[in-house]
């Protein structure tokens, strides 16, 4: 284990986030929006949220742009320079206006609004979540082809169940990192958002059965060639709460066992959840939520959910262990991306540190407060 070290062609590093949640009241704040009618039980119209978010921390000029959303990740992107960006995508990129029945939250953007993703340089977005259908499979479609336009790669659903099963590829001096995307049933996705073999919707995962790894593992084995690295995202279990359920520990395990992960970036907690290394291969359970318009909303303030974490790792290319986890503390504020303070960081490193003990895993904070993974 080492802290830092230099890039060279047998490291990739790779900048990971959780949840990237643009619809509602940042679309509405954004170049161009979608109508802005919900079916929400207490909130009816998106504009709401811009609104309360001025309410806690001043006006927002709109339109922003859209390097205003990422705010400092800009700056911090070009300064940590990552091999490649995956995000998980928590909002369709529609106009479609028929939502999903009986759903309570639906998130979407305005297709002209993945500019957004564009000015980021976000390579790989993972679409295997509880809101890819909130706009129904006609959303979901019109995500595929904006993405699919702007040459953004994806993975996690698709017109039929092998295209959502696919990974995405990138290549580094010729080392090959695939990335798959599973979303599971405790995530809340309902089942009927499984894609068929000739109906559109997502990489569903209805259990974590020696059935469903020994599926996993087949379809790994039927992309992935020797040397290759594989990147296993996944959405599961709930929103909030510090507990990693034993069953996500022991499938982690036995997919990095047996079906020959090199590393887990799970999402769908809104706040990041405590990090495994196991067998030398990075577990992140959940990384939290990364932008989202709940800005002044109350509910849940024990668990911070202002504070986000950019994810750097450093992966080995010759045997896909972790050479190096750097995480940088952010803040939303006022829909936009803050480097975060001392306290903020030392927040982080505090419950982090906490939730990591039973792990085997702690977090050190730098002078600059920086958070830096150690691991038994």
């Amino acid at each position: 284990m080492k802290p830092s070290g230099p890039e060279n062609d047998n490291t990739v590093k790779l900048f990971l986030a959780g949840d990237v949640m643009v619809g509602r009241g940042i679309d509405q704040a954004l170049p161009y929006s979608v109508p802005p009618i919900l079916y929400e039980a207490y909130v009816k119209d998106a504009r709401r949220y811009l609104q309360i978010a001025e309410r806690e921390n001043g006006d927002i000029e709109t339109p922003v742009s859209y390097e205003y959303i990422w705010g400092d990740a800009m700056d911090i992107w070009q300064r940590e320079k990552p091999d490649f960006k995956l995000v998980n995508l928590e909002t369709s990129i529609t106009t479609y206006d028929e939502p999903w029945p009986r759903k309570g939250i639906h998130y979407r953007m305005h297709p002209k609004n993945v500019e957004l993703l564009t000015a980021a340089g976000i390579g790989y977005v993972s679409l295997a979540n509880n809101h890819m259908l909130d706009w129904s499979r006609p959303g979901m479609e019109e995500t595929i082809r904006s993405l699919k336009e702007t040459g953004i790669e994806f993975s996690g659903a698709g017109e039929n169940e092998k295209m959502a099963s696919k990974p995405s590829l990138f290549q580094k001096a010729g080392s090959r990192i695939l990335v798959f995307s599973y979303g599971a049933w405790n995530s809340g996705i309902p089942s009927s958002w499984a894609a068929g073999k000739s109906e559109s919707g997502l990489n569903y995962l209805g259990a974590f059965g020696d059935e469903e790894l020994e599926e996993i593992k087949k379809n790994i084995q039927s992309y992935k060639q020797s040397g290759d690295l594989v990147v296993f995202s996944i959405h599961w279990g709930g929103n909030w709460g510090y507990k990693v359920p034993e069953e996500h520990r022991e499938f982690a395990h036995a997919l990095i066992d047996q079906a020959e992960v090199d590393m887990i970036f799970g999402h769908s907690s809104h706040h990041p959840l405590g990090m495994e290394v196991y067998n030398s291969k990075l577990i992140i359970y959940g990384a939290g939520d990364f932008i989202n318009d709940y800005e002044g909303i109350r509910g849940h303030d024990e668990y911070r959910p202002e504070l986000s974490l950019m994810y750097f790792p450093e992966i080995n290319t010759e045997n896909g262990h972790l050479t190096s986890l750097k995480m940088i503390p952010m803040e939303i504020m006022k829909f936009s991306l803050k480097q975060a303070g001392k306290e903020q960081a030392a927040w982080l490193k505090k419950a982090l540190t906490r939730e990591g003990e039973a792990l085997g895993t702690e977090l050190r904070m730098d002078e600059d407060n920086i958070l830096w993974l150690q691991w038994k």
